[in-house]
């Protein structure tokens, strides 16, 4: 990702967050290149949901969550397709620190998220991307589903609601995730969109 560019697309992203309408702030701005407007909000989505899930790490146990679920019937398993490549049955903490994990991986490598001036995307971009907003949408539909309760005692579930607001947008801007994986949280998704 181009450094000077990424700071001006980041500056546009803070602008347009801060004038409230989240649609308008998902938008590519005219002009910009698509992949480095999907490298900088891959990133700011990944810190996101890294932070709102940090706050519950002490209730998200692999004793209170032994799976990685979304309501009785999701349940997500782990594979990498590298270290892990049979899909694993893991307690929801253990999934979110793999997810974590490999996220940050994909982030450093530079073959994928180019960080010199002028080198390119890879090919194959679009699909990470795709890949890894799938994946950070699981987590959001397990907090929804398993630790709403406690967000709403921690006051924290206006700051998650517009987080997700944000993400759905984006997400739905970009079809980055097909509308079947969002079936856990369709209701709240379709509310957002307003289909």
């Amino acid at each position: 990702m181009l450094l000077q560019e990424g700071a001006q697309l980041q500056k546009h992203i803070d602008a347009t967050l801060g004038s409230g309408n989240l649609r308008e702030a998902v938008r590519l701005p005219p002009g910009e290149d698509i992949n480095e407007w999907l490298a900088v909000n891959t990133v700011d989505f990944f810190n996101q949901v890294n932070i709102l899930y940090g706050t519950l790490t002490e209730f998200c146990t692999a004793a209170n969550c032994p799976t990685m679920t979304a309501g009785p019937k999701y349940e997500y398993r782990w594979a990498d397709g590298v270290t892990i490549k049979k899909p694993i049955e893991v307690s929801a903490p253990k999934y979110v620190e793999y997810l974590m994990d490999w996220i940050e991986a994909q982030l450093d490598d530079e073959l994928i998220f180019p960080q010199k001036l002028g080198a390119p995307f890879p090919p194959n971009f679009q699909d990470v991307v795709r890949t890894i907003f799938k994946r950070l949408f699981r987590v959001y539909a397990h907090i929804y589903h398993s630790h709403f309760q406690k967000i709403v005692s921690l006051k924290e579930e206006a700051h998650l609601n517009t987080c997700f607001k944000h993400f759905v947008l984006f997400t739905w801007e970009f079809r980055l995730i097909d509308k079947g994986e969002l079936a856990p949280l369709y209701d709240l998704v379709e509310s957002i969109l307003k289909l």
